[in-house]
Protein backbone atom coordinates (compact mmCIF):
# COMPACT_ATOMS: atom_id res chain seq x y z
CA UNK A 1 0.00 0.00 0.00
CA UNK A 2 1.29 3.83 -0.28
CA UNK A 3 1.55 6.13 1.82
CA UNK A 4 1.21 9.78 0.43
CA UNK A 5 2.88 11.91 2.55
CA UNK A 6 2.76 15.82 2.58
CA UNK A 7 4.65 17.86 4.79
CA UNK A 8 4.33 21.63 5.55
CA UNK A 9 6.62 23.73 7.67
CA UNK A 10 10.08 24.25 8.84
CA UNK A 11 11.73 22.81 11.82
CA UNK A 12 10.18 23.56 15.09
CA UNK A 13 6.86 23.87 13.27
CA UNK A 14 6.57 21.34 10.95
CA UNK A 15 2.63 19.73 9.98
CA UNK A 16 2.75 16.40 8.73
CA UNK A 17 0.09 14.65 6.83
CA UNK A 18 0.01 11.00 5.86
CA UNK A 19 -2.76 9.32 3.71
CA UNK A 20 -2.75 5.75 3.27
CA UNK A 21 -4.03 4.24 -0.58
CA UNK A 22 -4.94 0.57 -0.54
CA UNK A 23 -7.26 -0.78 -3.27
CA UNK A 24 -10.37 0.89 -3.26
CA UNK A 25 -12.57 -2.39 -3.51
CA UNK A 26 -14.64 -0.07 -5.88
CA UNK A 27 -18.17 -1.29 -6.00
CA UNK A 28 -17.78 -0.34 -10.16
CA UNK A 29 -14.22 -1.22 -10.84
CA UNK A 30 -12.77 -0.44 -13.92
CA UNK A 31 -9.68 -2.89 -12.90
CA UNK A 32 -11.82 -5.97 -13.52
CA UNK A 33 -13.79 -4.97 -16.88
CA UNK A 34 -10.04 -4.46 -18.12
CA UNK A 35 -8.59 -8.33 -17.18
CA UNK A 36 -8.28 -10.60 -20.29
CA UNK A 37 -8.22 -13.80 -18.51
CA UNK A 38 -10.66 -13.06 -15.33
CA UNK A 39 -7.71 -12.75 -12.63
CA UNK A 40 -9.10 -9.99 -11.39
CA UNK A 41 -12.50 -10.28 -10.24
CA UNK A 42 -15.05 -9.28 -7.73
CA UNK A 43 -16.28 -11.52 -4.70
CA UNK A 44 -19.60 -12.12 -3.36
CA UNK A 45 -18.67 -10.16 -0.59
CA UNK A 46 -17.76 -6.98 -2.67
CA UNK A 47 -14.12 -7.31 -2.67
CA UNK A 48 -11.86 -6.92 -5.21
CA UNK A 49 -9.71 -10.37 -5.86
CA UNK A 50 -6.85 -11.22 -7.95
CA UNK A 51 -6.23 -14.81 -9.32
CA UNK A 52 -2.49 -14.47 -8.75
CA UNK A 53 -1.92 -17.74 -10.98
CA UNK A 54 -4.59 -16.84 -14.07
CA UNK A 55 -2.78 -13.27 -14.08
CA UNK A 56 -0.69 -12.97 -17.40
CA UNK A 57 1.03 -10.09 -16.58
CA UNK A 58 -0.70 -7.80 -19.25
CA UNK A 59 -0.70 -4.36 -16.99
CA UNK A 60 -4.56 -3.53 -18.25
CA UNK A 61 -5.70 -3.35 -14.84
CA UNK A 62 -2.67 -0.82 -13.81
CA UNK A 63 -3.49 1.48 -16.53
CA UNK A 64 -7.38 1.21 -16.15
CA UNK A 65 -7.05 2.11 -12.00
CA UNK A 66 -7.51 5.41 -11.66
CA UNK A 67 -5.81 5.54 -7.88
CA UNK A 68 -2.84 3.83 -8.93
CA UNK A 69 -3.17 0.96 -6.71
CA UNK A 70 -1.27 -1.89 -8.46
CA UNK A 71 1.79 -2.88 -8.80
CA UNK A 72 4.01 -5.13 -11.05
CA UNK A 73 6.35 -7.64 -10.00
CA UNK A 74 9.38 -6.90 -11.91
CA UNK A 75 11.38 -9.33 -9.27
CA UNK A 76 10.89 -11.86 -6.87
CA UNK A 77 11.52 -9.65 -3.62
CA UNK A 78 14.26 -10.23 -0.72
CA UNK A 79 13.53 -9.70 2.68
CA UNK A 80 15.55 -10.20 5.82
CA UNK A 81 13.71 -12.12 8.97
CA UNK A 82 9.97 -12.05 6.69
CA UNK A 83 8.16 -13.67 10.02
CA UNK A 84 9.15 -11.20 12.12
CA UNK A 85 7.97 -8.15 9.70
CA UNK A 86 4.61 -10.34 9.02
CA UNK A 87 3.46 -12.53 11.95
CA UNK A 88 1.01 -14.08 9.71
CA UNK A 89 3.22 -15.74 7.56
CA UNK A 90 3.30 -19.28 9.43
CA UNK A 91 2.77 -22.50 8.63
CA UNK A 92 -1.18 -23.12 7.03
CA UNK A 93 -3.05 -21.68 3.85
CA UNK A 94 -1.35 -20.65 0.93
CA UNK A 95 1.64 -22.32 -0.12
CA UNK A 96 2.24 -23.66 3.33
CA UNK A 97 1.32 -20.38 4.67
CA UNK A 98 -1.15 -19.04 6.68
CA UNK A 99 -0.89 -15.53 5.29
CA UNK A 100 -0.46 -14.39 1.85
CA UNK A 101 2.29 -16.28 -0.15
CA UNK A 102 5.16 -13.70 -1.97
CA UNK A 103 3.24 -13.45 -5.18
CA UNK A 104 5.44 -15.01 -8.00
CA UNK A 105 7.45 -12.83 -11.13
CA UNK A 106 5.70 -10.93 -13.80
CA UNK A 107 2.08 -10.45 -12.36
CA UNK A 108 0.54 -7.47 -10.72
CA UNK A 109 -0.92 -7.46 -7.65
CA UNK A 110 -2.67 -4.77 -4.93
CA UNK A 111 -3.86 -4.63 -1.36
CA UNK A 112 -6.27 -7.34 -0.50
CA UNK A 113 -7.73 -6.36 2.67
CA UNK A 114 -6.15 -9.16 4.38
CA UNK A 115 -8.40 -11.71 2.67
CA UNK A 116 -6.51 -14.28 4.24
CA UNK A 117 -7.42 -12.82 7.54
CA UNK A 118 -11.44 -12.55 6.44
CA UNK A 119 -11.23 -16.25 5.63
CA UNK A 120 -9.98 -16.95 9.29
CA UNK A 121 -12.76 -14.97 10.80
CA UNK A 122 -15.00 -16.80 8.59
CA UNK A 123 -14.29 -20.47 9.44
CA UNK A 124 -13.60 -19.44 13.07
CA UNK A 125 -17.42 -17.97 12.91
CA UNK A 126 -18.92 -20.66 11.67
CA UNK A 127 -16.72 -23.66 13.92
CA UNK A 128 -18.62 -21.44 16.91
CA UNK A 129 -22.33 -21.15 14.74
CA UNK A 130 -22.66 -17.29 14.16
CA UNK A 131 -22.36 -14.98 11.90
CA UNK A 132 -18.98 -12.71 11.15
CA UNK A 133 -19.37 -9.91 13.55
CA UNK A 134 -17.72 -6.36 13.28
CA UNK A 135 -14.04 -6.39 14.90
CA UNK A 136 -13.34 -10.17 14.50
CA UNK A 137 -10.46 -9.24 11.65
CA UNK A 138 -8.70 -6.24 10.90
CA UNK A 139 -6.48 -5.85 7.82
CA UNK A 140 -2.70 -5.63 9.07
CA UNK A 141 -2.51 -1.78 8.23
CA UNK A 142 -5.28 -1.49 10.72
CA UNK A 143 -3.20 -3.34 13.20
CA UNK A 144 -0.19 -2.10 12.61
CA UNK A 145 -1.14 2.10 12.46
CA UNK A 146 0.39 3.26 15.65
CA UNK A 147 -2.34 5.95 15.21
CA UNK A 148 -5.23 4.21 15.31
CA UNK A 149 -6.13 5.83 12.36
CA UNK A 150 -7.05 3.06 10.39
CA UNK A 151 -10.18 1.68 10.52
CA UNK A 152 -12.25 -1.32 9.40
CA UNK A 153 -15.05 -2.86 9.49
CA UNK A 154 -18.68 -3.20 7.64
CA UNK A 155 -19.68 -0.56 5.55
CA UNK A 156 -23.86 -1.75 6.06
CA UNK A 157 -23.26 -2.52 9.11
CA UNK A 158 -25.31 0.30 10.48
CA UNK A 159 -23.52 -1.23 14.39
CA UNK A 160 -20.14 -0.93 13.11
CA UNK A 161 -17.88 2.15 13.68
CA UNK A 162 -16.91 2.56 9.81
CA UNK A 163 -20.55 2.92 8.90
CA UNK A 164 -20.57 5.50 11.33
CA UNK A 165 -17.44 7.41 10.25
CA UNK A 166 -18.53 6.81 6.29
CA UNK A 167 -21.28 9.33 7.49
CA UNK A 168 -19.29 11.86 9.05
CA UNK A 169 -19.88 15.08 7.40
CA UNK A 170 -16.00 14.83 6.97
CA UNK A 171 -16.24 11.31 4.90
CA UNK A 172 -15.23 11.55 1.29
CA UNK A 173 -13.88 9.12 -1.26
CA UNK A 174 -11.32 10.08 -3.42
CA UNK A 175 -12.34 10.45 -7.27
CA UNK A 176 -16.21 10.11 -6.75
CA UNK A 177 -16.95 11.56 -10.19
CA UNK A 178 -15.40 8.69 -11.73
CA UNK A 179 -18.63 6.67 -10.48
CA UNK A 180 -16.06 3.89 -9.59
CA UNK A 181 -17.77 3.78 -5.94
CA UNK A 182 -14.76 3.53 -3.89
CA UNK A 183 -15.52 1.67 -0.51
CA UNK A 184 -12.74 3.05 1.28
CA UNK A 185 -13.16 6.16 2.99
CA UNK A 186 -11.14 9.56 4.10
CA UNK A 187 -12.41 11.52 6.89
CA UNK A 188 -11.33 15.37 6.67
CA UNK A 189 -9.59 17.39 9.41
CA UNK A 190 -11.88 19.19 11.82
Amino acid sequence: MELLAQIDGEYPRVRAQFVPRPCMHCDEPPCVQVCPVDATYKREDGLVAQDYDRCIGCRYCMVACPYGVRYFNWKRPEFQATESLNPDQVSGLHGGREGPAVRPVGVVEKCTFCVHRLEKAIEKAKREGREVQDGDYVTACTQTCTGGAIKFGDLDDPSSEVYRLSRDKRAFRLREELGTEPRVYYLKEG
